[in-house]
């Protein structure tokens, strides 16, 4: 990594992405709106279905708490790319039970970034033996 300092679009485009993870480290639900376009769909299959939400039936997973086991989970940006207005991001969270990989769109609409769609893959861990 070099010394130059992180272009300040680039840090505009991320701070979607950090609204997203604090969201999950916190609970709360207005994080969650805060990062996604109004019209923007949480898309994944589960049990070979289809599942597609809205940001409201998102956001409502989130009750205001963190979760029991906040502190065994682990987040992180595993890559982030910005051309123009826009970006992708994967998303890694590593939860005791299971790792999510999150891909995001993010379009820079009226000058505000937001995450336009994110599509999802949860794998289960294994038990410990």
């Amino acid at each position: 990594m070099t010394n130059q300092a992180i272009p300040a679009e680039y840090l505009a485009a991320l701070e979607p992405i950090q609204h997203y993870l604090e969201a999950h480290r916190t609970g709360r639900a207005e994080y969650v709106r805060k990062a996604f376009h109004a019209d923007a769909r949480i898309i994944s299959f589960r049990d070979g279905t289809l599942h597609s939400l809205t940001v409201e039936e998102f956001s409502a997973r989130f009750q205001g708490e963190p979760a029991a086991d906040e502190a065994q989970r682990r987040r992180f940006i595993a890559s982030f790319d910005v051309v123009g207005n826009a970006a992708t991001a994967k998303v890694v969270l590593q939860y005791p039970e299971v790792t999510f990989t999150d891909y995001m769109n993010l379009l820079q609409i009226d000058g505000v970034w937001k995450i336009a769609n994110k599509t999802f893959s949860a794998a289960p861990k294994a038990p410990a033996q």
